[in-house]
């Protein structure tokens, strides 16, 4: 299937070119976000702090999918929707400097506010990946049970199950 192929189904072009570790490691993220478990978390945070930037890429690819296919389902998911099941999700997964930073730098992010998200992120690529991974959780289980999310973002990373 070729690039323009997946772009006229609605669905990202996997990135090829980031080790299948990396994309593990942001779906598993994911998966503890949706789980709400802490141990999870706290143990992918060092390999994902590793790969920050590449995990991150891959949680802008995942966000970008469940995004679209949000739409295509009809489900409302409005800003606030999403501003709210950020900071749900985070909440008491994370130190509470941490959850702050997190929970106040995707409100700035989710109405296109940036610059004030980069400032409450100031510069920590963590804090960008926690935001999308816990909004990825949100997004993905309004229209997911947990084990179809997870193997649907593992189909779209181009994992084998």
């Amino acid at each position: 299937m070729s690039s323009d192929d997946h772009a006229s189904q609605g669905e990202p072009t996997p990135a090829p070119d980031l080790p299948d570790h990396v994309k593990e490691t942001a779906i598993a993220l994911v998966g503890a976000y949706v789980d709400h478990d802490r141990e999870e978390l706290d143990r992918l945070i060092p390999p994902a702090t590793d790969d920050a930037d590449d995990v991150l890429s891959e949680l802008k690819v995942i966000a970008a999918f469940l995004s679209r296919r949000v739409q295509s389902t009809g489900v409302v998911w409005k800003p606030a929707d999403s501003r709210e099941a950020v900071a749900t999700t985070v909440a008491e997964m994370l130190p509470p400097e941490l959850e702050f930073a997190v929970s106040t730098a995707w409100e700035a992010h989710s109405v296109g506010e940036e610059e004030v998200a980069e400032r409450f992120t100031r510069g920590d690529p963590m804090v960008y990946v926690h935001m999308l991974a816990a909004f990825c959780a949100a997004i993905g289980t309004a229209v997911y049970k947990r084990a179809e999310l997870i193997s649907t973002l593992r189909q779209v990373a181009g994992l084998s199950e």
